[in-house]
């Protein structure tokens, strides 16, 4: 792997993908309203459970740069890896960044009624796998071969099965 290729070659930043996401979730929600989540959940449960998972999600996210930084890689998956961090939350989770922004957006979603950021929520999981997530590991295979193979089998990618 030469210096030029020491990087994943991932589309585009996650928080730009989830941005995208609520913005044409909300630009949705304005288009043709959908109302389900207002209807379903009052507005004190939309928000105790949308802080809930977003502070959940948050509690992921913070967890999983910390372990990063005490290991002295980069967090941006736009740049190289000089460590294969397997501690902390790693030990549970390969990708616990991109679980807790999907919590993020989910909980986003409840709290302010938005039933299109809601879907929405599904095409960013789609993109992020694809565009993100599947070109990280081909990356972290080519770059620490077995070590990274042998933590792909024993820690579950999104953490559930079959991932």
């Amino acid at each position: 792997m030469t210096a030029t290729q020491d990087i994943p070659g991932v589309i585009a930043p996650p928080p730009l993908i989830a941005l995208a996401a609520v913005l044409i979730g909300l630009l949705l929600d304005r288009i043709a309203p959908a109302y389900i989540l207002s209807v379903l959940f009052s507005t004190p449960v939309r928000v105790v459970l949308g802080l809930i998972l977003m502070a959940g999600g948050a509690a992921l996210g913070v967890s999983a740069i910390r372990a990063f930084t005490r290991a002295g890689t980069y967090v941006e998956p736009w740049k190289p890896s000089t460590a294969l961090v397997t501690n902390d939350v790693f030990k549970r989770l390969r990708n616990p960044m991109y679980v807790g922004g999907t919590l993020m957006l989910v909980g986003f979603s409840i709290m302010v009624a938005s039933d299109w950021t809601l879907v929405m929520t599904v095409s960013f999981c789609v993109v992020l796998h694809f565009g993100v997530v599947k070109r990280e590991e081909r990356y972290l295979e080519a770059k620490f071969g077995e070590p990274y193979r042998a933590y792909r089998k024993r820690v579950r990618r999104y953490g559930w099965p079959p991932f």
